[in-house]
């Protein structure tokens, strides 16, 4: 293997940044939500401890979307500098998405953003409760703009191909905006960002009620995270049952990868492998742990419905789109990632679960300090899970960069030299590397800091009842 080969270190770079990147998107995505809630719950009941909370968490989502704006730049550069040939194929189809996300959607987001900002004290109430939630409906339509784009690549829809150099043409946007995978994919994403929000919301308050200190505010926000977690899982689960039927349909060997499976099999036999030992190359199978008829439900919704297996549907791309090139994604990273998916995310809402149980009203037993460190250290099991999803995605549609239109390996920048690829990737691994470091002492400094004390009822102008003048200035 050639360390110096331009489209490996390409696709790692591109990988590393994607992925960081996303550190910062399924916060931004479900915080804006959650400090909505809060202010909008403030805004009704007047409980100060409300307010509390929608300035303890809006400081960390701000501080988590100015970083998640900085990375997500590195993105755009990345297409024309080491993947030219890519963006010139598919440039006039994703110029319609993402010229709405960035002119529309984040524009959108970012201007209401400015606006929750700086508009305490200075915005009628109702107005500056708007703009934190304009702040979500922006976030969420740039969420979808996005997703419509990445559908693109894993089910082509809506273009056609240009006669003279082969490009694909943009014929039909609303189909790229209806396209089956993104409406599947979707809500699967926002769901799994609403469980890391949660997760966030869990730990935070987790730690505060540790230490005994602001009870009354971090029992609400701590049951509001709990339950959160376990409404997001269901939406999870719900979406993400839709996105498998789609994916079966749209990319049936991404779904052979999954499950390893090599042949094809119908009913009984189309089994849900639990766990799997393989031959070293990846092309027989040992010995696995598997559950009869579920792979079937779960491709089908029937339980006597076929699943096409490696074999089959590698001979049938070869009639298709040619010999001489394996159609199959490397089998172990697709296995474990899509295991890994699910498990996190299900460990995260077992937690949840849990921690309702122990903190109902009618318990009789404090809760123990070890069940606190556990809802505290399992805060970023839906964000792992969030990672290793996306790695299933995007590892389980290669050799294409473009399902059926265009390979991986064609569409990198010709003429760049693998060494200066090598050097933008250290590059940005050091600084990616240092930011992490600041995003993540800027957030847990918010985090242990708390609530600001609740205000003194005997001084002068600090009625608790009076919360119009509770307004925030630490903006």
């Amino acid at each position: 293997m050639d360390l110096l080969d331009p489209l490996l270190l390409a696709r790692w770079q591109f990988g590393l940044t994607t992925l960081y990147h996303y550190l910062f998107v399924p916060l931004t995505l479900g915080l804006a939500l959650v400090v909505a809630i809060f202010q909008t719950v403030w805004h009704r009941t007047g409980d100060v401890k409300w307010l509390h909370l929608t300035r303890l968490f809006g400081k960390i989502f701000l501080i988590n979307f100015a970083m998640g704006v900085v990375t997500g730049i590195v993105q755009e550069f990345q297409f024309g500098m080491n993947w030219s040939a890519y963006s010139r194929f598919v440039g006039d189809v994703f110029g319609a998405p993402l010229a709405f996300e960035g002119l529309m959607a984040f524009f959108f987001e970012a201007t209401f953003i400015g606006l929750w900002i700086f508009g305490w004290d200075r915005l009628p109430r109702i107005l500056h409760l708007a703009s934190i939630w304009m702040v979500v409906l922006g976030s969420t339509l740039s969420a979808y703009f996005i997703l419509a784009a990445n559908a693109f690549m894993q089910n082509p829809v809506g273009y056609q191909m240009a006669a003279d150099d082969g490009r694909a043409e943009l014929i039909d946007f609303w189909a790229v905006l209806t396209n089956p995978v993104v409406l599947a994919a979707f809500p699967h994403t926002i769901f799994a960002a609403w469980m890391f929000a949660a997760a966030v919301v869990i730990a935070v308050s987790a730690w505060h009620l540790s230490r005994g200190q602001h009870l009354e505010t971090m029992r609400s926000s701590l049951r509001f995270g709990l339950w959160f977690m376990i409404v997001s899982f269901a939406g999870v689960a719900v979406s993400g049952d839709q996105l498998s039927l789609v994916m079966v349909a749209t990319q049936p060997m991404k779904m052979a990868a999954a499950e390893a499976m090599w042949d094809s099999a119908c009913g009984a036999d189309a089994s849900f492998s639990i766990f799997s030992l393989g031959t070293p190359d990846g092309t027989e199978e040992i010995w696995s742990l598997r559950v009869p008829y579920l792979l079937s439900l779960l491709s089908t919704h029937s339980f006597d419905g076929c699943v096409e297996g490696l074999n089959d549907l590698q001979a049938l791309y070869e009639q298709q789109f040619g010999e001489g090139v394996s159609y199959m994604p490397i089998i172990w990273v697709t296995y474990w990632s899509f295991r890994w998916m699910i498990g996190l995310g299900g460990a995260a809402a077992l937690v949840a679960v849990a921690g309702l149980w122990v903190t109902r009203k009618r318990a009789t037993r404090p809760v123990a300090g070890w069940m606190w460190k556990v809802a505290i250290w399992a805060a970023p099991l839906p964000l792992l899970g969030s990672l290793v999803g996306w790695v299933f995605t995007e590892m389980g549609r290669q050799p294409w960069i473009v399902f059926s239109l265009m390979l991986t390996e064609d569409g990198v920048s010709p003429g760049v030299p693998g060494w200066t690829v090598l050097i933008s990737l250290v590059a940005f691994t050091l600084i990616y590397a240092a930011l992490a470091v600041v995003e993540f002492g800027l957030i847990l400094k918010a985090a242990q800091k708390g609530p600001d004390p609740l205000p003194d009822p005997n001084a002068p102008g600090g009625d608790a009842d009076d919360s119009t003048r509770l307004t925030s200035t630490v903006y």
